[in-house]
């Protein structure tokens, strides 16, 4: 079936409803302010940009000596963790600080302590070393020491989750995290699983005591893992927090967001042929919670490319160069990234899973696009797009990393949520099907509507021919009504008979009924 029939079908015909311009993306990683104003109006902007949910980074769980507890965190003249263990033995010690007031409501065990000193609330936590609930067999246990803040700050996710209730958002807190190993740097430390794992059921405890509104919808996983093989310490983390959700706070979802490394001189790099495996592989994990795939799509970072096959042979861009060196798309990248999302679609077909797509708004630094004290630079609100048409219609949710303060910074150019605001109604083109007999062209993409479409194309005789005509049908309903991203929409022209080259790509560029035109031309090969 070609794309154009997919698109139309007698069971299409949808109510017609005049839209409004809107960004696609819909949600965003951002950092928790410490008050409930910050964070209301953090979440102002969001949504006045178009976003409905928002993600918070988790925190790790740190092996600590007696040495490196907080000073000010005593009972009486004593350590408030050696307080806490009078009478047992201590295999290890840890602490956690996650912008969270914890305090009387994370207490579940006898030896569990609140405590206030100097105006800053400390929680300790006292869990078997080994096996769970409050009594250890051999007497053994691991102290966790949580710093709160000041108890005159708000409680980050309490706050968060309100303040997303009050809007009708969705926050994804962020759970917490081991640390990475020494040996092998870029994998979790499981030497303390079975504390990490106590410790994630008592933290989702707490979010239930605390924070069980309709505005928290979820997780976040934040141990990251690429989309290869050998990451099974990762996958375990995974495990462990979705069995912990589902049994615990069993309504609410998750979202994990893997990396794929498309470079071809990096030595981790991401082949193409085990992306579909390996987000199955994540898929899995999900123990009963609904999971979200959150696919990291590497162009902040340099470590993806967004081309179509006709650009393969042209340079990359200045951002990309910065990271890849000077060359073309094609010799520096395995394969595009719409090439990745789509394997990443064929790996969560048949799972409970759904791919979302996280689309990095950054860029890699090239010395002139400098971002406050971000490690990345400053983008485009065009580049943006480009990135948008590169996963296509395959994600549900497009989110982005980061808010804070990638889309906020001011110094180097006009900041990336002005762009947003100013540029939302520019379309954006994902996907398209030309059918050469008839002329007839399909388009999906975001803010379609009153569109006026350009086709550029290559006749079989070598001919180079160009046409602009108007859109006759418009559904603006078109993703949510297959359960694919809500905010997808499509239309159709003609262009009239035509006798389009089977070898030569085809383009098309949009005009809608803002005045808005595509930044970012599509094309296609039929």
């Amino acid at each position: 079936m070609t794309l154009l029939a997919a698109f139309l079908t007698p069971a299409d015909a949808a109510p017609f409803t005049t839209p409004a311009p809107a960004f696609p993306i819909s949600g965003y990683f951002i950092r928790a302010g410490g008050s409930n104003a910050l964070n209301a109006d953090k979440l102002d902007r969001i949504k006045a940009a178009g976003g409905d949910s928002v993600i918070t980074p988790g925190t790790r769980l740190k092996p600590a000596g007696w040495a490196e507890l907080p000073a000010d965190c005593r009972i009486g003249s004593v350590n408030c963790g050696q307080a806490a263990t009078l009478g047992v033995r201590v295999n290890r010690v840890f602490t956690y600080s996650d912008g969270n007031q914890w305090g009387k409501k994370a207490l579940a065990c006898p030896r569990d302590q609140s405590i206030a000193a100097n105006g800053k609330l400390f929680t300790i936590l006292v869990v078997p070393a080994d096996g769970s609930g409050c009594d250890s067999s051999d007497n053994s246990y691991d102290v966790i020491v949580i710093s709160g803040g000041t108890t005159k700050a708000a409680s980050a996710t309490v706050s968060l989750a309100k303040a997303a209730t009050k809007r009708k958002m969705r926050l994804y807190a962020g759970l917490p995290i081991p640390v990475m190993r020494n040996d092998v740097p870029y994998l979790p430390d499981l030497s303390y699983q079975n504390t990490f794992a106590q410790f994630t059921d008592r933290y989702l405890r707490y979010q239930k005591a605390v924070s069980n509104v309709a505005g928290l919808a979820g997780f976040y996983l934040a141990v990251e893992m690429p989309l290869s093989a050998g990451f099974d310490s990762v996958l375990t983390t995974y495990r462990i927090q979705n069995e912990a959700i589902h049994r615990i706070m069993p309504t609410r979802a998750a979202v994990v967001s893997p990396y794929l490394d498309a470079r071809v001189a990096a030595g981790g790099r991401t082949p193409l042929a085990g992306v579909a495996d390996a987000v199955r592989t994540i898929a899995l994990t999900a123990s009963g919670v609904n999971l979200s795939i959150a696919v990291q799509d590497g162009m902040g970072t340099g470590k993806g490319g967004a081309y179509f096959g006709n650009e393969e042979g042209t340079a990359v861009d200045a951002p990309a160069s910065a990271i890849v060196g000077e060359g073309t798309w094609g010799t520096k990248y395995l394969a595009s990234t719409r090439d990745y999302f789509q394997a990443a679609a064929a790996g969560v077909a048949g799972t409970t899973a759904t791919l979302w797509a996280n689309v990095e708004g950054m860029a890699p630094a090239t010395g002139s696009n400098a971002c406050d004290t971000n490690p990345r630079g400053q983008t485009t609100l065009a580049r943006l797009h480009r990135q948008l048409q590169q996963v296509g219609n395959a994600p549900q949710k497009l989110i982005s990393f980061m808010w804070d303060t990638y889309y906020t910074c001011v110094g180097t150019g006009t900041p990336l949520e002005q762009q947003l605001r100013s540029g939302k109604a520019t379309p954006v083109i994902t996907d398209s099907s030309f059918t050469a007999g008839t002329g007839a062209v399909a388009i999906t993409g975001y803010n379609l509507y009153g569109a006026k479409v350009e086709v550029n194309w290559t006749d079989a005789a070598g001919q180079k021919l160009s046409k602009v005509v108007a859109t006759d049908y418009f559904d603006g309903s078109f993703g949510a009504r297959r359960g694919q991203n809500p905010r997808l929409q499509t239309v159709m022209a003609n262009v009239g008979e035509t006798n389009l080259s089977p070898d030569d790509y085809y383009t098309i560029s949009v005009t809608n009924a803002w005045g808005a035109l595509s930044d970012a031309d599509y094309a296609k090969h039929n």
